[in-house]
């Protein structure tokens, strides 16, 4: 049974207003569980029945919901005045990008080692993963991956040495092994709209 997510992931204390409580902020519920999910990947636990998996799922369609009408009526206003001259977005300082590409790092690393479980093609370093993630700003992205500036690459293989001087040396143990990333080359894509992959091969 998937461990029960404590109350400090869903952004509550003990003994605070049920998590359907109203509040000032509609989307309060929403902005704590991305909150807890970026900040402290590592200790983010799933809910313990599928009704409440369900709900945390449609807390966060609609807050992507919400987050899209706005962005498509901000496009609208412009459209409407094509004479003003649109602001350009401030770039993020160094600290202000480190923080943000720490986070991503934090979220992948904790997620790489979720999906290192035991397989028989450990025994080989044949079993394989793949993680998926997202980073809106492509500045911040290529902070992370020490390019010097935006990505420019559809799809990039680092090498192991490379990838692990930027996310760490990723193990984990189980039954009774330790478990590394064993391929010689971690595959990277990334798209324009902010997804991005990660792939490559683990075992003993």
């Amino acid at each position: 049974m998937p461990p029960k997510r404590s109350s400090a992931a869903a952004g509550l204390d003990d003994g605070a207003a049920p998590k359907r409580a109203r509040t000032a902020d509609a989307h309060a519920a929403a902005k704590a569980l991305l909150k807890t999910i970026l900040d402290t990947p590592e200790k983010f636990e799933l809910p313990e029945g599928d009704d409440d998996i369900v709900e945390d799922f449609e807390t966060l369609a609609r807050y992507a919901k919400y987050l899209e009408e706005q962005l498509h009526g901000y496009q609208s206003a412009a459209a409407a005045a094509p004479g003003a001259v649109a602001a350009a977005p401030a770039r993020k300082s160094e600290a202000e990008l480190a923080d943000a590409a720490e986070k991503i790092r934090k979220a992948a690393v904790a997620g790489i080692k979720k999906q290192m479980t035991w397989k028989p093609s450990c025994k080989s370093g044949g079993a394989k993963w793949a993680y998926d993630g997202i980073c809106p700003d492509p500045e911040v992205f290529g902070y992370l991956f020490k390019l010097g500036g935006p990505p420019k690459f559809k799809m990039k293989k680092f090498p192991v040495d490379e990838f692990s001087k930027i996310f760490e040396y990723i193990t984990t143990s189980a039954r009774y092994s330790r478990l590394s990333i064993t391929s010689k080359d971690i595959t990277v894509r990334w798209s324009d709209t902010g997804e991005f992959k990660m792939s490559g091969s683990y075992g003993v």
